[in-house]
């Protein structure tokens, strides 16, 4: 599996998941890669993170740990589709990744690292008025459940409201 975010300002960090996630590790996850991802990305103060409802996501840790951390957590409605923006992104990194063709798990993880690193921040944007920060796991074996389309501009659609609390 993958884990990697994104904000406007480009894709942050894309790591290699090597077991089974479950709450403790998203959290050190989070821990060791968003934060360093939002300085790396120059973000400034304010920015609202967002992931979905997934358990290990609404785990009361993990509600916790983020509150503990002063992240402002994007809202996301229970049992809503995914409308999560990565979702373009896995899409353009599977396209991408598909083209080289690995012939191996080591040749897919260093493919699926060099690709990302390469989507250019034009790739990411979102409405400039709301710094949004995402982050998402990937199964390598998921199936394709279609993107969110961008808009006739090429710019993603804007997310639901912030409803932020710590």
């Amino acid at each position: 599996m993958l884990w990697g975010c994104f904000s406007a300002k480009g894709p942050g960090r894309l790591i290699r998941v090597k077991e089974r996630m479950n709450g403790a590790m998203y959290r050190e996850i989070l821990s060791d890669n968003l934060l360093p991802s939002a300085r790396a990305l120059k973000m400034k103060r304010g920015w609202v993170f967002q992931h979905d409802n997934d358990p290990k996501h609404t785990a009361r840790a993990t509600k916790e740990w983020l509150c503990k951390k002063h992240f402002k957590v994007l809202e996301w409605p229970s049992q809503s589709p995914d409308l999560n923006p990565i979702e373009n992104l896995w899409r353009e990194l599977k396209v991408r990744v598909a083209q080289r063709q690995p012939q191996n798990i080591t040749a897919l993880e260093e493919i699926c690292m060099e690709e990302w690193a390469k989507i250019p921040a034009t790739d990411t944007e979102s409405e400039p008025a709301l710094p949004i920060f995402v982050a998402r796991g990937r199964e390598r074996r998921q199936p394709d459940t279609g993107a969110t389309p961008k808009r006739a501009d090429g710019r993603f659609p804007k997310p639901p409201g912030p409803r932020c609390g710590h």
